[in-house]
């Protein structure tokens, strides 16, 4: 398994201290490539794009609408 987190990077410029997952752009299950875009956040004003960490499957832990924290896990990719 590989996580797929939120990066801590991407609150480096922003004061807010929590984002929101405002939806994911693959389903539950779904193949994936290590470096596809899989879901969105917003954080303020700007929307970033969340990648794949690995080859697999994913599997989705948060749903759309919830709030995230920098280093979050919002999904997993079994890599088998």
């Amino acid at each position: 398994m590989s996580d797929i987190r939120v990066s801590e990077a991407l609150w480096s410029m922003g004061m807010l201290p929590e984002g929101i997952l405002e939806r994911w752009l693959v389903e539950d299950g779904a193949k994936v490539r290590e470096g596809e875009a899989v879901a969105a956040v917003r954080i303020g004003e700007a929307l970033h794009d969340i990648v794949s960490s690995a080859d697999g499957h994913v599997s989705i832990t948060a749903p759309a609408g919830d709030l995230v924290d920098p280093g979050c896990i919002i999904a997993q990719v079994a890599t088998r």
